[in-house]
């Protein structure tokens, strides 16, 4: 008899299993450990967050506290499920009921396995967990992302990540749509035609735990979910022990333009130049109960003023509309050949692969005699499973 299993990943809930008897327990699919909420329970290696991001990490005690209480809520959040199973064989799950970041239930297939990127984060958890995406969109047409090690040459390109077409991505036959949620939450009824749809917003430092945490559940491989976000804990705290504890530079993260868009230290990018030592100039979050406050325009008089040490830009072609303003030949970093344009996965960081390559590229950038430069492609392919490779 067919046994269907509809298992409900909200961040927050517990995971329930039918036991013979037919009464529930609350259990883990990894380690028991009880949920904070005392009804559910949650990924063991998740179950402690240190009180700094890492150890010997100059940021601002503001950012510490925002960043640990966020993260702190999402890691343990994120390993707690809900589910209900009905008569016996309950390991064999049908469906799972995921609340994405619009705050929308989504049924998705319980062996998903293909999986459509709009963005490059779910191609990044794919491919760390052995698996080739059925479709990915781009940020630069005909730019391939070294961070991803060469491994979406020959998978579909279904359009730019803001603007993907649909009936290509419907061509592609995924299990699953994976997305930001600012540029699909509009054309949401459109993607559902297609698949089941999860929007996440991936801007914060803390939004990255969570979701690969939930994807990787998603995919069928949480331990592995719990593995790669132990990991670069692990790294950043080693990256961090090591940078230079008497230099702190000063530093900008923008999109270029006539007025440069500048990302504050809660961005993910940011926080990881933070955690390496970094002096971000665009500060903090003024407002923390404004949470989407993550980043603002700075023009260039005032980015002349607090005249940065170090400046990446994210790269988005040719036009630089700001190299054509002679206040930026003023700037510091300009002079002394510290501008770095610098590729995709300093835009999508949270993957487990980006994250790891921009961690490796910032920590030389910022420090160049205390950490070598790396070959970003075949650094990355180091952090993707022999399966795929």
């Amino acid at each position: 008899m067919a046994i269907a299993r509809f298992l409900r990943l909200r961040f927050g809930g517990p995971q329930r299993r039918a036991d013979a008897a037919g009464d529930f327990r609350h259990v883990s699919a990894a380690s028991g450990e009880p949920c904070g909420d005392g009804r559910g329970y949650r990924l063991s290696a998740f179950s402690k967050v240190d009180t700094a991001m890492v150890q010997g990490a100059r940021m601002p005690s503001p950012l510490f506290t925002a960043a640990r209480s966020q993260l702190i809520g999402a890691v343990v959040l994120a390993g707690c499920v809900l589910g209900q199973a009905t008569g016996a064989g309950a390991e064999d799950a049908v469906t799972f009921n995921v609340i994405d970041d619009r705050g929308v239930a989504v049924t998705i297939p319980a062996k998903a396995q293909k999986v459509a990127s709009v963005s490059y984060f779910a191609a990044d958890v794919a491919l760390a967990l052995g698996l080739t995406p059925v479709a990915t969109t781009y940020m630069v047409e005909g730019r391939h992302p070294d961070f991803l090690g060469g491994y979406l040459d020959g998978v579909k390109q279904i359009g730019q990540r803001a603007t993907p077409n649909i009936e290509l991505l419907a061509e592609a036959k995924p299990d699953l749509t994976v997305a930001i949620r600012r540029y699909t939450e509009g054309n949401a009824a459109q993607y559902e035609k297609v698949a089941p749809y999860l929007a996440y917003d991936l801007e914060l430092y803390a939004d990255s735990d969570r979701t690969i945490a939930q994807l990787a559940t998603i995919l069928g491989q949480p331990k592995r979910g719990q593995e790669i976000n132990a990991a670069f804990k692990s790294d950043l705290e080693a990256f961090a022990a090591k940078a230079p504890k008497d230099k702190h530079r000063r530093f900008v993260v923008m999109w270029g333009g006539d007025i440069p868009w500048v990302f504050r230290s809660e961005n993910m990018t940011a926080a990881i130049l933070v955690a390496l030592g970094g002096d971000n100039i665009a500060g903090q979050n003024p407002t923390p109960s404004v949470p989407g406050n993550w980043g603002m325009e700075m023009s260039l008089e005032t980015l002349l003023e607090q005249d940065p040490e170090v400046i990446f830009v994210y790269d988005y072609g040719p036009d630089r509309p700001q190299e054509n303003n002679p206040i930026w030949q003023q700037l510091s970093a300009v002079k002394n050949g510290r501008v770095h344009y610098v590729g995709d996965h300093w835009v999508e960081a949270h993957g487990p692969i980006a994250r790891q390559m921009v961690l490796r590229e910032a920590a030389h950038l910022l420090y160049p005699d205390a950490f070598p430069a790396i070959d970003v492609k075949a650094e990355a392919r180091k952090f993707i499973p022999a399966s795929i490779q």
